[in-house]
């Protein structure tokens, strides 16, 4: 049977995501931080995209656009532009132009990003100016911290590149995890000098630095403390993993000592930073910004969306003027690509804006209880839930609610923090797993330290209020919220 090839038609039937619904996705899910950055990055890249102060009615399109995942969303508004995401705009045709004088376009049209003559209106614009509190700070890291300090030292040039090897081959959290034979061998020096200047290292500033074991960090701040031949550090040298377990007990046979002893050993050993390296690096701090805000005004919850900083874009009244003339040329048809893109971004941030505030207003609905009393009123939700109710897609109710946060009167959320999973309790309603996680915290934070209860006993403690819940889920919700077992938790002094 000979091999041959041959032409052939198929015809079949897929879906395609244009790149357009890819950015109507995109902007769905993204938060309100994200959004700001995107719509910034779009007007740097498009140029009939501008900013305006006020709210401009924009040019109705005849087709409308779909929304995402396929499903039908809510009727737009009359007003709202409807673009074509395969048609090009139609542009009223304007007014003859006659030359245009591009001095004049520039000095009023010109984009305040780019540089102006002094005393401007761009250089008057202060509104343009960011505030104080955005003023980037080059942190510290901890390769710098130590380098400078390397730098001050009083050793030889060879030393010092030797030291410079070892602070780059530190972990971000400042141990040296390579062997030092490695160490020696990458550097064509011998070992006695690699571990001479290993410990001139571990002198610097943070206490513990360059160490290679958790051990050896912490017996490093003990003697530098002047604690070096005390309990803490013979419990550190010798017993560590018994001193994990907080086998107290058999610390105190072993060593001859008292509890008490052992307790205050233990609090020393507590008070010691076992990741020299924390501070520094990665150290920089994310603020949430609410995209939704929800105010609580006599018995109503009224729902505002946070607009603040956000650019109110609109297409470009100069651009719209170009499309009006009635030649064709090559920088028309670059601008109509360009009014297509920009009407679909204008379109996908007002459906995102849109969605967000139904999925808001049916979040309010299943979850009025949690908003006028706390977080032990809170519902078992499902995605479904919200999905049915406003009659969208759950997949477009789980990008909604994706990276955003909710201002309510009982704080600061993330809107998935109110899709919560149902536990059945003994009188037969079904209880939020949230809520229970929250008696579990309450009973542990009321508990004896001297004698904290077991998971069996926060179980028979959930059952009183008729929460019908296995020890072993009691451990699954502990663990969770990182608190650890009753054993690990007993204090004794």
């Amino acid at each position: 049977m000979a091999l041959e090839t041959k032409l052939y038609q198929k015809l079949t039937q897929q879906l395609v995501m244009t790149p357009q619904l890819r950015m109507a996705i995109k902007i769905l899910q993204v938060g309100r931080m994200e959004l700001e950055a995107l719509i910034v990055d779009e007007m740097a890249q498009n140029p009939v995209l501008e900013e305006s102060a006020e709210s401009v009615e924009e040019p109705k399109l005849e087709t409308e656009v779909p929304t995402v995942d396929g499903q039908d969303g809510p009727a737009a508004s009359s007003e709202e532009w409807q673009p074509s995401a395969d048609a090009a705009p139609e542009v009223s045709k304007a007014d003859e132009l006659g030359e245009i004088d591009w001095k004049d376009y520039v000095e009023n049209y010109g984009n305040d990003f780019h540089s102006a003559p002094s005393g401007s209106r761009i250089d008057r614009d202060d509104d343009k100016r960011p505030g104080l509190e955005n003023a980037l700070v080059d942190n510290n890291s901890l390769t710098e911290h130590l380098m400078w300090q390397l730098r001050l030292a009083d050793v030889s040039d060879a030393d010092r590149m030797l030291g410079a090897m070892l602070i780059a081959s530190l972990d971000g959290d400042g141990y040296l995890r390579l062997p030092l034979e490695e160490l020696a061998f990458m550097g064509a020096v011998e070992l006695v000098d690699v571990e001479r200047v290993l410990h001139h290292v571990q002198t610097y500033d943070p206490p513990g630095v360059a160490s290679q074991s958790l051990a050896e960090c912490l017996l490093t701040q003990l003697r530098q403390r002047g604690l070096a031949d005390t309990l803490a550090a013979t419990l550190i040298r010798d017993h560590l993993p018994a001193l994990e377990g907080r086998r107290f007990d058999k610390l105190s046979r072993e060593l001859k000592v008292s509890m008490p002893e052992i307790a205050e050993a233990q609090r020393v050993i507590g008070s010691l930073e076992p990741k020299p390296g924390r501070d520094y690096g990665d150290g920089d701090i994310r603020y949430i910004t609410p995209d939704v805000y929800i105010h609580k005004v006599a018995d109503e919850l009224v729902i505002t969306l946070n607009d603040e900083g956000l650019p109110r874009l609109r297409i470009s009244q100069f651009y719209r003027q170009v499309l009006g003339r009635g030649e064709a040329t090559e920088a028309k048809g670059y601008i109509q690509d360009k009014v297509r893109a920009a009407a679909w971004l204008i379109k996908s941030i007002h459906q995102r804006q849109r969605t967000l505030y139904m999925v808001a207003q049916s979040i309010i609905k299943f979850q009025r209880e949690f908003f006028d009393h706390g977080v032990s009123h809170l519902r078992p939700l499902v995605l479904k839930d919200v999905a049915n109710d406003i009659g969208m897609h759950e997949s477009t109710v789980s990008r909604a609610t994706a990276n955003k946060y909710a201002h309510t009167p009982q704080g600061i959320f993330e809107l998935k923090y109110f899709f919560t999973s149902s536990l059945r309790s003994t009188d037969g309603e079904d209880v939020s797993a949230e809520s229970v996680r929250k008696k579990i915290r309450e009973i542990i934070g009321a508990e004896d330290p001297k004698s904290p209860f077991s998971d069996q006993s926060i179980a028979e403690h959930l059952a009183k209020d008729h929460i019908d819940i296995a020890r072993r889920t009691v451990a699954k919700y502990r663990e969770l919220m990182g608190i650890l077992p009753s054993s690990k938790r007993k204090q004794f002094c």
